[in-house]
């Protein structure tokens, strides 16, 4: 299987407004990345400059899962892995868009894990990307959005090797990037928990260097 660029998420990506001085200027950067970084309650649910400002279910994610389910194939049985899930939220909708799939998160989080989608809690863990907590080729598709960017270059190199090991069919990765120097200072304004800065090049180079066959895409900041 011959990796790919397939967009399923900027659509949600370009709902939100962003101004990028406000949030260099509003409050210290450096301390609210700090905050950010312990990835707890502030980061979840917390105030905006801290993370997400409130992560609650809103059926956003729906449209996402039906349109990997379709260009995948998942069908009733399938096993999908999400390495970053965060509270669930897309792993529920996989459940709803494909009844009968098997649905699996790993989360670096406790307080996501702990604060999850109830329908699909019992199948979260709080864990690694680094190592993953299952056999080799155990899942048909493997996803995982904009978390790789997160870690720094030995454990995405490290966490990218996981996502390759596991998945026995389909696997998708998202991550932040940048195309001209604009994006990569409105990254640099924006982002609060990255540790790997790259171009779309650079990041091909790293999917080849850890020998992944799946798809990707990227998430701008224009």
């Amino acid at each position: 299987m011959n990796m790919a660029y397939i967009d399923f998420v900027s659509v949600l990506h370009k709902r939100t407004e962003r101004d990028y001085l406000g949030r260099v200027n509003e409050f210290p950067k450096a301390e609210a990345a700090k905050v950010a970084k312990q990835f707890g309650a502030e980061y979840w649910d917390g105030d905006r400059r801290f993370g997400y400002g409130g992560m609650r279910y809103d059926g956003r994610w729906r449209p996402v899962a039906e349109a990997m389910a379709k260009h995948y194939g998942l069908k009733a049985g399938d096993k999908v892995l999400d390495v970053g899930c965060g509270k669930g939220f897309l792993l529920h909708e996989f459940t709803q868009a494909v009844p009968g799939v098997v649905v699996a998160g790993i989360d670096i989080s406790p307080y996501a894990v702990e604060h999850s989608k109830e329908e699909v809690r019992a199948f979260l863990r709080v864990g690694n990307a680094n190592h993953l907590p299952f056999e080799n080729a155990s899942f048909d598709l493997v996803v995982s959005i904009t978390t790789l960017h997160n870690l720094r270059c030995f454990d995405l190199e490290a966490s990218v090797k996981e996502v390759e090991r596991v998945g026995r069919r389909a696997k998708y990765v998202v991550v932040e990037s940048y195309r001209t120097e604009e994006e990569k200072v409105n990254l640099l304004y924006w982002q609060l928990t990255c540790e790997s800065f790259y171009s779309p090049a650079e990041w091909e180079w790293w999917f080849k260097r850890c020998g992944y066959t799946g798809d990707h895409s990227f998430i701008f900041f224009e």
